[in-house]
């Protein structure tokens, strides 16, 4: 593979049923292109956590991936409200998800400390009342 390959993808907001597809779509291209199992973990639990979030904070978004021989970089961009308190949105077990979010199993307060652990790179860019872009990358190999 000597082209990047890209894929983009719509998050629709507030929808639990559908939370969840466009890691799952990346994780079946990754397995597809032979990318090693531990990269492909990596991807789908950072992206998934990251994509959790845009459904329960911020009413959806969109997510870019792009594939290349040595990395895979995943962007996911938000209007939503931002995130006020990075170092404290970064402590396991801190969550503002609402408890009707809570309820159904979300909202644990994991989704940033797992995006940082499972990807090599994590940048967060936020801006109270504007949104968030988070790109986070995987090295393959």
């Amino acid at each position: 593979m000597n082209e990047k390959i890209h894929l983009s993808y719509v998050i629709p907001g507030d929808d639990f049923t559908r939370a969840g597809e466009a890691s799952g779509e990346v994780k079946k291209k990754l397995k597809q292109m032979g990318v090693p199992p531990e990269a492909i973990r990596k991807v789908a639990i950072s992206m998934y956590e990251g994509e959790i979030n845009m459904v329960i904070h911020a009413n959806g978004g969109m997510i870019d991936v792009d594939i290349s021989t040595s990395d895979i970089t995943i962007v996911l961009e938000d209007h939503g409200p931002g995130i006020e308190n990075v170092a404290l949105a970064m402590q396991a077990g801190y969550s503002t998800a609402p408890d009707k979010v809570r309820a159904l199993g979300f909202g644990a307060g994991m989704g940033l400390p797992n995006m940082k652990k499972y990807s090599d790179e994590l940048i967060i860019d936020t801006k109270p009342g504007y949104g968030t872009k988070v790109t986070l990358v995987v090295k393959i190999g």
